[in-house]
C-alpha cells in the first residue's frame, strides 16, 4: 500500500518521514510540503524552498523491497522523476550525474537518498526538492524551475500527487541493471560534449563518456589517453 500525506509546514521531509517507517510495508509512504524550513541536500548542503512555490517530497520503504544495488536505486529513482517531468512538461529533461534533474541547462530538482536503520530494519529514504513555480533565484545561476524554463504553471497538490503516483506505479517494476544503465546514459547531462570540470581545484576540459552501475562517471580529459573514472564529489562539472 502506498500512502501520501500533505504537511502545511515541516523542517525537513527527509527527517520526518522516518516516523512512517514500517518493516512490514509493501509500498512507499510519503509526505510533501510547500513550506520546508530546514531542508537538507547532498553532502551537508541546505535546500531552501520559498513558501508555496516549490515542493519538498520524501518517501520511505524497506530496502528488502528493492532488488537493485544502492547506486542503481539512486540512478533509477532519478530516471523515474526525469520521466515524470519530461512527460508533463513535454520537454527534454536530463540527469546530471549522479542525480540532479536538469531542464534546459538549469537544475530544477535536487535529490537526497539515504539508507537508514531503525529498530534493526533497513530503509531507503528518498527526498526531492522540486522547483515548480519559483521565478527568482538571485545568485543561484545554475538553478531554475519548471516555470522559468518552460513558462508552464502547475497546481502544486496535483503535481505532488501525480509524482507520488508515478513512483508508486514504477518503483517496484524496475528493469534489469543493463537497461537502467543504458537509459541513464541516454539522458546523462552533457554526455559526449566538451565540458569544463574542476578536479582538486584545477580546471580541465573533458568529455563525459558514460556512468557505470557502481556509480562511477567516466571522463575523457584533455591531453590524457585513457578514460578517468570519478566517484561522487571527486570532480565538479561547471556549466
Amino acid at each position: 500500500m502506498n500512502s501520501l500525506l500533505y504537511l502545511p509546514s515541516v523542517g525537513s521531509t527527509n527527517d520526518i518521514i522516518s516516523q512512517f517507517a514500517n518493516p512490514e510495508a509493501t509500498g512507499i509512504s510519503a509526505v510533501y510540503t510547500f513550506d520546508q524550513t530546514n531542508g537538507r541536500g547532498q553532502y551537508g548542503n541546505t535546500w531552501e524552498i520559498p513558501k508555496d512555490k516549490n515542493i519538498a517530497y520524501s518517501f520511505i520503504l524497506p530496502t528488502k523491497l528493492i532488488e537493485l544495488s544502492p547506486n542503481l536505486f539512486n540512478f533509477y529513482t532519478a530516471l523515474l522523476l526525469r520521466d515524470f517531468i519530461a512527460k508533463i512538461t513535454e520537454n527534454e529533461v536530463k540527469v546530471k550525474w549522479p542525480n540532479d534533474i536538469i531542464l534546459q541547462n538549469k537544475k530544477i530538482v535536487g535529490i537526497l537518498i539515504e539508507k537508514i536503520t531503525l529498530n534493526r530494519n533497513d530503509y531507503y529514504v528518498a527526498g526531492f526538492g522540486v522547483n515548480v513555480l519559483q521565478d527568482n533565484f538571485d545568485a543561484l545561476t545554475k538553478a531554475g524551475s519548471i516555470k522559468t524554463q518552460t513558462q508552464l504553471s502547475f497546481d502544486l497538490h496535483k503535481f505532488a500527487e501525480g509524482m507520488h503516483e508515478h513512483f508508486s506505479n514504477h518503483l517496484f517494476n524496475a528493469p534489469g541493471e543493463d537497461q537502467i544503465i543504458e537509459r541513464y546514459n541516454q539522458f546523462l547531462f552533457r554526455k559526449d560534449q566538451i565540458s569544463v570540470f574542476e578536479i582538486k581545484n584545477i580546471r580541465q576540459n573533458g568529455i563525459i563518456r558514460h556512468a557505470d552501475k557502481d556509480g562511477y562517471l567516466y571522463v575523457a580529459l584533455e591531453n590524457e589517453d585513457e578514460l578517468r573514472k570519478f566517484f561522487h564529489k571527486e570532480l565538479t562539472l561547471l556549466y
